[in-house]
């Protein structure tokens, strides 16, 4: 978090909002990373949460969009295969375990996209469980609005108890 803060630090003031975009675009830092990093680099508290929220879902819709390509190909392929025209391996990437794969894929099934958008990232980054959401067959449109609204919740959230943090001890 050092790293990045001295990163932060380096832009000029009137561009440090830049680079706090750039901050929330990073995987496990996201959205609520970039904004508690925003706020202690002095960043106003909006501009801080706006900032980090930006740059996690144009990374987030970014993998989405390229999940979603790869899905859309490797089905029609496997439609193809079936169908006895083309030749290929069929497999859409979907059929790999892992133990992040398997908890998003619990609470895919329990909660839906809402809930994965929201609680899954406790889990994994926003960066792992909307594509992964997509290979599952969710709808790209629904997986995009959804994530944005965790990705938001959780900037918001963690940005206030950030600057809740600094008000407290600069009591």
């Amino acid at each position: 978090m050092e790293s990045l803060q001295t990163f932060a630090d380096s832009f000029p003031a009137a561009l440090q909002w830049f680079a706090i975009m750039l901050v929330g675009a990073i995987p496990f830092v996201e959205s609520y990373g970039g904004a508690v990093l925003g706020v202690v680099v002095g960043i106003p508290v909006p501009i801080a949460i706006l900032a980090a929220v930006v740059g996690n879902v144009i990374a987030m819709s970014l993998a989405v969009v390229i999940a979603s390509s790869i899905r859309e190909k490797a089905t029609a392929r496997a439609a193809a295969k079936a169908d006895g025209t083309a030749e290929g391996s069929g497999d859409d990437g979907s059929s790999g375990s892992g133990r992040g794969k398997d908890r998003i894929r619990r609470i895919f099934e329990r909660y839906g996209v809402p809930g994965v958008s929201i609680l899954g990232q406790w889990a994994l980054p926003s960066h792992v469980t909307a594509p992964t959401l997509v290979g599952f067959g969710a709808s790209r449109g629904s997986v995009l609005v959804w994530q944005t609204v965790g990705i938001l919740l959780w900037g918001i959230t963690f940005g206030a108890l950030a600057a809740a943090g600094i008000n407290l001890a600069m009591r």
